[in-house]
């Protein structure tokens, strides 16, 4: 049995994309036209890849192992057609780049001018995100962690390390008055991280600013927000005091920070990519750009 490779390619779509009418869409392709390459191709076969129900399309078990094969193949494919337009003088063509949301909104965006200044012919996405993004699946080209990565085969470089510091707003501070020591922070509102079950916190003992001054009753916080750049921005808006990493204060010049004898976490970053993209032209003047960025900052 020889399988048909356009009708691979239409069931990886419709798989991924979990119906025939959004498969179309991205194929360029009816409706009815999907359908029916699906339908020859479980003939083919002599078993059924969907579960066909009103509200949608699911995987059986034989079509989930022909997924996951699928969707390795195209994606080595999508790597090897990257590499083969890739010209080992000059870097160009796609670059997908992925970050948390609070370091690609803050640090990251604002530099981009300035690589793609220096870089016309790379076409950048960036995908901000504070969940993980399967590199060796090929959803990223590089990402930039706040955490060691856990998959095998992925190249990881030590960026930097920032601290965790306190910080609150000239209006709060205005409003509230300015903490001379940690027990001070019992008069004032708290805004912690807000842990849950999809996304880990980014650092151990992220809400350690609850504790601090007394470590047998935390404080109650008035706000938990479970994503970094929204503690950020409730923390410009006046509403409180939080712990923040230090990045953040460099990037906005409305923040003040207090108490500096508090020193929270460590915050390590990491610049992570495929092990087959070792060579790659792209990778290695982002990373460059990266460390330059880094040095004129530190």
């Amino acid at each position: 049995m020889t399988m048909d490779w356009d009708k691979l390619r239409v069931f990886h779509a419709v798989a991924e994309a979990g119906s025939f009418t959004h498969a179309g869409e991205v194929l360029n392709l009816s409706q009815s036209a999907v359908s029916r390459q699906i339908s020859a191709l479980e003939e083919s076969l002599n078993l059924p890849l969907f579960h066909r129900h009103a509200r949608g399309l699911i995987l059986t078990e034989q079509g989930e192992l022909l997924f996951k094969t699928a969707r390795d193949i195209f994606g080595k494919l999508a790597m090897t057609e990257a590499l083969l337009s890739e010209s080992r003088e000059s870097a160009q063509g796609p670059l997908k780049i992925t970050t948390t949301v609070a370091f690609g909104s803050l640090w990251l965006t604002p530099r981009m001018k300035g690589f793609l200044d220096a870089h016309p012919d790379i076409q950048v996405t960036m995908v901000l995100f504070d969940g993980e993004l399967d590199l060796a699946m090929r959803e990223a080209d590089i990402a930039i962690r706040m955490t060691p990565p856990r998959q095998p085969d992925l190249v990881q470089r030590h960026l930097l390390t920032w601290n965790y510091n306190v910080y609150a707003a000239p209006d709060y501070l205005k409003r509230h008055g300015m903490p001379e020591s940690p027990e001070d922070l019992d008069r004032h509102h708290i805004i912690v991280y807000g842990e849950d079950q999809h996304f880990p916190p980014p650092t151990a003992n992220i809400n350690w600013l609850l504790n601090a001054g007394h470590p047998s009753k935390p404080r109650q916080p008035v706000l938990e927000v479970n994503n970094i750049y929204g503690i950020y921005r409730a923390v410009q808006s006046g509403l409180g005091i939080a712990a923040l990493p230090a990045y953040m204060n460099t990037e906005a010049d409305n923040l003040v920070r207090i108490l500096p004898e508090l020193r929270g976490p460590q915050l390590d970053v990491y610049f992570v990519y495929p092990e087959e993209l070792r060579h790659s032209k792209r990778i290695s003047v982002f990373r460059d750009f990266l460390l330059n960025e880094i040095q004129a900052g530190a």
